[in-house]
């Protein structure tokens, strides 16, 4: 796009995604198959996503924290972290992420996390690989731009993060009831922190949010009849 051109970078425009969705909702309506869409990252490809529910053609999509978060504005820094696929899109995109969301046309959020090693990243922005880290920052950037923000509701971002990824795989959800066997995340909505990549336990560090102050913190986790406590 514009912000692409400005810097010199080769861009990966909208409709590049665009005609990509299109094309694959149309195979999806004649096969009458099943379609998922990873990474919906523009204002038209959710009004494409949109009106095929509408129709009825069985599509369900994803968003990344990374791409509600983030603007291609981050791109003017040529911090090579800022290098996702697909790329990181306008204030437009990103608003239109945030309003599927809000009424159901985007299904779940994936993390993306695609971690890459140092000497990897520590070159120039078209030699780098696409790609950031998210398992450990997904959570406080989903509450802070999600729940505090009222896009979604505590129970609508468990929703999208917990309930519809088994609903689109055809797989059974965990319960919490007596006598299952417990699968929970213990987080905080409220706590306040940082993001450190030396309290981190990912082997690298490619993230676009380092020292960002974040709102939503987890705890633990409990599965498989065993504890996990976050070190965050």
């Amino acid at each position: 796009g514009y912000t692409s051109t400005c810097l010199g970078l080769e861009g990966i425009p909208s409709v590049a995604e665009e005609i990509m969705i299109a094309r694959d909702i149309m195979l999806t309506e004649y096969s009458g198959s099943r379609l998922h869409i990873a990474h919906i990252s523009t204002r038209k490809g959710v009004e494409l996503v949109r009106q095929a529910k509408a129709q009825g053609i069985a599509v369900t999509a994803e968003v990344t924290p990374h791409h509600i978060a983030l603007t291609e504005e981050s791109v003017r820094s040529f911090d090579t972290n800022t290098k996702v696929r697909p790329p990181l899109r306008t204030g437009e995109d990103v608003e239109a992420l945030l309003e599927g969301l809000r009424d159901g046309t985007i299904d779940a959020i994936a993390s993306d996390h695609s971690p890459h090693a140092w000497e990897e990243k520590a070159s120039e922005y078209i030699y780098a690989p696409f790609g950031v880290i998210g398992l450990e920052t997904a959570l406080g950037i989903s509450v802070g731009e999600l729940v505090h923000k009222k896009v979604l509701d505590i129970a609508g971002l468990i929703t999208k993060y917990a309930i519809n990824p088994y609903r689109i795989l055809g797989l059974p959800y965990p319960a919490i009831m007596k006598g299952h066997l417990a699968n929970l995340s213990i987080f905080d909505l409220d706590a306040e922190w940082k993001f450190d990549p030396a309290r981190s336990l990912s082997k690298s560090s490619n993230s676009p949010f380092v020292g960002r102050r974040l709102k939503g913190k987890p705890f633990a986790v409990i599965n498989n009849r065993q504890y996990f406590r976050s070190i965050l």
